[in-house]
């Protein structure tokens, strides 16, 4: 289950583990206008683990989850206005 939350400044969506026991905690990913966070609680330190991507990271992530093993990389060909 997730949710999906329109802020001021940030998209926010927020993954839900609903499935059977054990239970994570939930995640949130906040897409900015220039970097995209995701944030799970730690129930070991008692805090909030943040990792922050840049845009180009998020491009490249999507991109691997449709492709077998290896190295890559992402060229842009969309021609500059």
């Amino acid at each position: 289950m997730f949710t999906i939350e329109h802020d001021f400044d940030a998209t926010v969506i927020t993954l839900v583990d609903d499935s059977a026991a054990p239970m994570s905690e939930d995640i949130t990913v906040q897409a900015f206008e220039d970097c995209v966070t995701v944030e799970q609680f730690d129930p070991r330190r008692d805090a909030v683990i943040r990792i922050s991507f840049t845009l180009a990271q998020v491009r490249d992530l999507a991109a691997a989850l449709d492709l077998p093993e290896g190295v890559y990389r992402v060229i842009n060909t969309t021609p500059k206005a």
